[in-house]
């Protein structure tokens, strides 16, 4: 009688985690894997019960529960708060259990972001420096204190004192209205952050913006293909959690295009044209009292550039590209203007 993989997923209620989830959810080898979920909401809890998947209710914030269940845990799946550092404490120093009570190294696939790049351009010149996630030394240049690394470099030194194997994800710009079962039952946010965020502050003030000129360049990745790379790497990993880089050479980009954040608002000044909801389709730029409020900050004024070169080595085969994320931007304009008015 063969044992089950348990895999621990958190953030499934998430524009990323739900996705991945359900992937898991459609996989032939299913039934192989126990898999447990934390959510906050007993509704969804009770809807998650019946994909035959275990739902935990509590916080990703709660450290004692978070570490008692990555202690049950031969994988852990991180898709929630990536910023939440004692949560990720708490998770490895489950791990740490898991490791001296069963003598193997369990792995941990947690969710960074390409926002650890960035620098201060506010949107005044678009960076020649491009960071490649196969080049270890080039990400160590990072400094401790970009985004998200606080929480990378833990991991990544847990791997190191050898109680796990840690392998970092790092999305770019995520695009397109995820659509799955988990959806279509009120238990999956399907947005994205960064447009939505674009759109939400143009529809507020009636006409597209830029974060300074908007010459900044940043990544994209469709939200399908970024939870197809969670899998491909998943995969890679049960063939042989060696061959995959891990630790310092485990980090992996998802991306397949690069825009400027110009070309975003402009897109989506179109389609508030379109829509009747602003007079010319040419973004302005926001003033410091707008990026302050819809932003809290010029972050989307940064560079984030980055080439998913280890992703592909594994076998990742992204296939959305620049063209499609332009032109997921009206359907997210659509859905959001709605959305405004209900």
């Amino acid at each position: 009688m063969s044992t089950k993989t348990n895999i621990l997923i958190t953030g499934v209620t998430g524009y990323i985690g739900g996705s991945v989830l359900d992937r898991f959810l459609k996989r032939p080898d299913f039934s192989t894997f126990k898999i447990t979920v934390l959510v906050r909401s007993p509704e969804k809890a009770k809807k998650l019960e019946a994909h035959n998947v275990h739902a935990v209710v509590g916080s990703h914030s709660d450290v004692p529960l978070m570490e008692s269940l990555a202690a049950d845990s031969d994988v852990v799946i991180a898709t929630a708060d990536a910023d939440n550092y004692e949560a990720a404490i708490a998770t490895l120093q489950g791990l740490k259990k898991r490791h001296a009570a069963t003598g193997k190294a369990p792995i941990l696939i947690h969710t960074s972001g390409t926002g650890v790049l960035t620098d201060h351009a506010a949107g005044d010149y678009a960076t020649e420096t491009i960071y490649d996630d196969s080049n270890p030394d080039q990400i160590e240049t990072l400094a401790d204190t970009q985004l998200h690394r606080n929480v990378d470099l833990e991991i990544v030194r847990a791997d190191k004192e050898g109680y796990l194997k840690s392998y970092i994800i790092l999305p770019s710009t995520i695009y397109g209205i995820a659509s799955n079962v988990l959806v279509d039952q009120g238990i999956q946010n399907p947005h994205s952050i960064q447009v939505p965020a674009l759109i939400r502050a143009a529809l507020d003030r009636g006409q597209a913006g830029t974060v300074g000129a908007g010459k900044n360049l940043w990544p994209d990745v469709d939200i399908d293909d970024v939870a197809d790379l969670y899998l491909v790497l998943f995969d890679a990993i049960r063939k042989d959690p060696s061959v995959p880089g891990h630790g310092r050479e485990g980090y992996y980009f998802g991306e397949n295009g690069e825009h400027n954040m110009y070309e975003v608002g402009k897109a989506i000044g179109d389609a508030l044209v379109a829509l009747g909801q602003s007079a010319t389709p040419d973004p302005t730029p926001f003033t410091k009292e707008e990026t302050d409020k819809y932003f809290g900050g010029t972050y989307l004024g940064t560079n984030s550039r980055a080439r998913a070169n280890r992703s592909r080595a594994i076998g990742w085969k992204p296939i959305k590209t620049k063209a499609d994320f332009l032109a997921s931007i009206r359907p997210e304009v659509e859905a959001l203007a709605k959305a405004r008015k209900a």
